[in-house]
């Protein structure tokens, strides 16, 4: 029913309301914990567009269950609606005809409006869901929004979600590999003091800084097919240029994509933390502020199957195949369950996490279109 012909027809017909949808969706503000606007916008979006159904959970996701009712193995469709980006306020929107210009412009809210333009098309054609689809706009993916929001749909529907597509990566590329990663928030303290008169007295960013080198002397392991990581992200502290710091913290992380090696890095990182703790003179608190978790045992096949929804819709329009890769998305939760997702890709830009973050224009109609055959793809598996 749904030809290559009739999709470049109805993305053609309907471009200018996603650009419309994707500038609205811009300037609402959206950092991961804080996505009320864009929840209440997405929702009231779904309830103009689509009648009833959809809702807003405790996660901050919006949610609209297609066909879902009494289904025991739901395809989820997401894209999630925070930014990196602290703001609160509105950032400034640029249309200059070849490029869109705004901080989080790609990641993820271009993919955020071609996900609610296909929840639009599946509703206004009636499409056939077997299995049953979860549209969801879903809240804190980034950063130490520690996934959050896919956590509570895999709660809420726990035993009755069987694949996952989250709409979250530039065309021509997906993730069918999850990297998880452990992320801690480290303060250390001593007495500190004068920087003349009470010289000698431990230092606490001197100390926090031991833990930061030493995180940099571990050699890795290494294991074929897999990779493991370390980064400390931020370090801050200090009163002024004569004080003895009394105080400094850090935040720090490790990843990896296997789970071997990730537990290795724990290991690693408290073993530091436990002999940093015991120094005379030093008050330590570590406290875990991210826990991804990494790959788990998803069938092979059922991920070629799903890995094969989104590369189809990319021969069809384009005549290529995407490029898989690791990376850390809303797929970690369902992987670490056994459970098969890939994250896809249906723009292109650049500068992703920087406030020069680009989409090209004249992507979004063949996103529209790869997005859409994506998900009627989906529908079909059950």
């Amino acid at each position: 029913m749904f030809t290559k012909e009739y999709i470049e027809a109805w993305a053609a017909e309907h471009l200018e309301e996603l650009l419309s949808l994707h500038k609205e969706l811009c300037v609402i503000p959206a950092p991961s914990h804080k996505e009320d606007k864009r929840a209440e916008f997405c929702k009231a979006w779904f309830d103009k567009n689509l009648g009833e159904g959809a809702y807003i959970d405790e996660a901050l996701n919006v949610v609209y269950p297609y066909m879902a009712e009494g289904k025991a193995s739901l395809s989820v469709l997401c894209a999630h609606t925070d930014t990196v980006f602290p703001d609160l306020e509105p950032m400034p929107f640029i249309d200059d005809g070849e490029r869109l210009m705004c901080p989080g412009v790609g990641d993820d809210t271009a993919s955020l409006a071609q996900l609610m333009l296909c929840a639009r098309f599946f509703k206004e054609h009636k499409v056939e869901a077997p299995a049953g689809i979860l549209f969801v706009a879903n809240s804190c993916e980034e950063g130490l929004g520690n996934l959050k929001g896919i956590r509570r749909i895999f709660s809420d529907y726990s035993g009755r979600i069987g694949r996952l597509i989250s709409f979250d990566a530039k065309i021509g590329g997906y993730t069918n590999k999850s990297v998880g990663s452990h992320r801690y928030l480290v303060e250390l303290s001593t007495v500190g003091g004068h920087s003349w008169g009470a010289f000698g007295n431990r230092n606490a960013i001197a100390e926090l800084s031991r833990i930061a080198a030493a995180i940099y002397d571990t050699v890795l392991p290494e294991k074929e097919g897999a990779k493991v990581t370390y980064n400390v992200g931020t370090i801050e502290g200090g009163t002024s240029v004569n004080t003895i710091a009394q105080s400094a913290s850090m935040l720090c992380e490790y990843r990896s994509d296997d789970r071997e090696l990730l537990a290795f890095m724990e290991a690693r990182f408290n073993e530091l933390f436990d002999a940093a703790s015991k120094v005379d003179g030093v008050t330590l608190k570590v406290t875990k502020v991210g826990d991804r978790p990494c790959m788990g045992d998803v069938d092979p096949e059922a991920l070629a199957r799903l890995e094969a929804v989104h590369n189809d819709a990319l021969s069809e329009f384009l005549g290529i195949v995407g490029k898989p890769h690791s990376g850390s998305t809303d797929c970690n939760i369902p992987h670490s369950l056994g459970i098969p997702a890939v994250s896809a890709g249906v723009y292109t830009g650049g500068g992703t996490h920087t406030r020069e973050e680009w989409v090209d224009k004249a992507s979004m109609e063949p996103g529209l279109k790869i997005g859409l055959r994506t998900a009627l793809n989906l529908a079909e598996l059950v």
